[in-house]
């Protein structure tokens, strides 16, 4: 039986007041999770801070990711795509409203338990 074809640019949510998020593939430690952004940012002072490690893509849209070390955010394109360490505080300082910024997110734990 052949598993079914879906499309990661089909159903975006539009102008949610919510991040919309969507486990993709979730199995032996590595989750693949969509991450629709519209307009939304960190709070003001919060910084992820994982245990984990995550490799992330922007696909459409544009976002601004800050880290603690760095002195400037960077400005993310589709196309652009970073590999975050885990404890390496980061933060979301801007997305793009529309269209819709469109992440891909690939969380690795090496202790195999899921990533969220």
């Amino acid at each position: 039986m052949m598993d079914e074809a879906l499309n990661i640019f089909e159903d975006l949510p539009h102008s949610s007041m919510e991040e919309n998020f969507a486990v993709l593939f979730d199995r032996g430690g590595v989750m693949i999770e969509r991450i629709v952004s519209t307009g939304q940012a960190s709070p003001p002072g919060f910084w992820y801070d994982q245990n984990w490690t995550e490799w992330v893509m922007l696909l459409a849209g544009a976002a601004r990711l800050r880290f603690e070390d760095d002195t400037e955010a960077v400005l993310f394109r589709p196309g652009d795509h970073v590999l975050i360490t885990p404890r390496r505080r980061h933060r979301i300082e801007w997305t793009q409203a529309e269209p819709p910024t469109l992440w891909l997110a690939v969380h690795i734990r090496e202790d195999g338990k899921g990533a969220g």
